[in-house]
């Protein structure tokens, strides 16, 4: 593996931007991608669902890019484009045929520059929030315990325990000098990362940062409200009834360590050996034997991050849709006889490599896409300054020992610490209040 390597160079602008450049002429297609440092946990009481907002607002017209343009020219010229809201940064992405690096690196510039913050467009951008929350999130299963009661669950310190999506009421509260200060200090060039990713000219794609985005004015930085959390004298238990869920699910969440601590990288192999592909713990004990899971997922900062893009404070959670026969206590008393035994008796070699090769093969297919690419470099930046961390890590995590990971599940997975959230479905809770 001291093959594997991301050839890239980094540089700063005056105003701050921070851009880095991986060429790879193997496919004739470029990505540009910029990521900008505000999530839903830097919004305030009162103003929350900003974030989610702007995410929305971004696509509604700039000063030299009239409303339904930026889609119409990328898509015009075999691209394509979007843009997601996240905890902890929110990011915007056009992949283009190599020959419109320029229209790309332009449409950015633009709106970074002067984004259309009209009221008009707050207006519609408002109830279009709205409808996505009412469409993709109250009207599916498990989505609003997911967002809006787990955090509750999991997390004291508001700036992590309110919801990503944010509230009506704060939305129908804001105003467009809400608005055109959350812009200004958010969107401004010294609180991004631009990556190029793919078939370019390292030359040029300076000369066109540089002409396009070199004027745009740096900001004063934005005060950072604290994000740690006290800590949890004794477990959590709570209850949601889902009138959408059909089978019930649980949710258990541990105290995440510091990013790119030793905790961290041993956290990532242990998830692998619990979680990944069929041979995985919980698979084989859970889904095949037991069968009293239907199926699961895990993450270091599950459902809002992953491992890559991971900021403490966070919760190592599981989310497990499970077998109606089967309670949730005696699911949760399930689940931690494999933590147990982990701790306990440790890992077999044979876990050590599939973990270890699914690990690696992973890592390495992430590379293979200039999108994903540009992405990670991005996020090494944006969270760690040092996009070389893309080079390092692999060979970090790969040198984890399964003695960490027994020491490591004896001290994570204890319940004094663990949040837990049941969600049961509202056929189940009409039937246990008829009882």
């Amino acid at each position: 593996m001291k093959d594997f390597r991301i050839p890239f160079e980094r540089f700063t602008l005056a105003n701050g931007l921070r851009v880095v450049l991986s060429r790879d002429t193997s496919v004739p297609v470029v990505a540009v991608y910029l990521l900008f440092d505000v999530g839903s946990r830097v919004e305030v009481e009162g103003k929350t669902g900003f974030a989610h907002l702007f995410e929305h607002m971004m696509f509604q017209g700039s000063e030299n890019a009239p409303k339904g343009m930026h889609f119409q020219w990328i898509e015009s010229n075999g691209g394509t484009m979007n843009g997601s809201t996240h905890w902890d940064y929110t990011d915007y992405f056009e992949v283009l045929p190599s020959t419109q690096l320029a229209l790309g690196l332009w449409l950015e510039a633009d709106r970074m520059r002067g984004l259309a913050v009209t009221q008009e467009n707050l207006d519609n951008q408002r109830d279009a929030v709205k409808q996505e929350r009412l469409m993709s999130f109250d009207n599916q299963p498990y989505a609003t315990a997911l967002l809006e009661r787990w955090p509750e669950v999991a997390y004291r310190n508001w700036q992590n325990s309110h919801s990503l999506i944010g509230s009506f009421e704060d939305l129908d509260a804001a105003s467009v000098e809400d608005v055109h200060a959350f812009f200004r200090t958010y969107y401004a060039p010294n609180n991004a990362v631009l990556t190029i990713s793919g078939d370019f000219n390292p030359a040029e794609a300076r000369r066109l940062v540089e002409e396009y985005f070199g004027d745009i004015p740096a900001q004063t930085q934005p005060v950072r409200r604290p994000l740690d959390e006290p800590d949890q004298p004794a477990s959590v238990w709570q209850t949601v009834d889902d009138s959408l869920a059909q089978v019930p699910a649980l949710i258990l969440g541990y105290p995440g360590p510091k990013r790119r601590s030793d905790d961290y990288f041993t956290l990532v192999l242990l998830d692998m050996v619990l979680t990944a592909g069929e041979s995985c713990r919980l698979f084989q004990s859970l889904v095949k034997e037991k069968q009293s899971v239907i199926q699961f997922e895990a993450a270091l900062g599950w459902p809002f991050a992953s491992s890559v893009d991971y900021r403490h404070p966070g919760r190592y959670s599981l989310f497990l849709l499970h077998n109606p026969a089967c309670a949730p206590e005696e699911l949760r008393e399930q689940v931690e006889m494999e933590f147990a035994s982990i701790a306990r008796d440790g890992v077999t070699d044979d876990e050590m490599r599939r973990a270890r090769a699914m690990l690696r093969s992973s890592r390495v297919a992430q590379m293979q896409s200039c999108l994903s690419r540009g992405m990670t470099l991005g996020r090494y930046e944006l969270f760690d300054g040092n996009p070389e961390l893309v080079n390092d890590d692999l060979q970090r995590l790969l040198q984890v020992e399964a003695a960490e990971i027994q020491d490591l599940a004896a001290r994570l997975f204890r319940r004094d610490c663990q949040a837990a959230l049941e969600v049961r479905p509202a056929a189940m809770a009409t039937a246990g209040r008829e009882e």
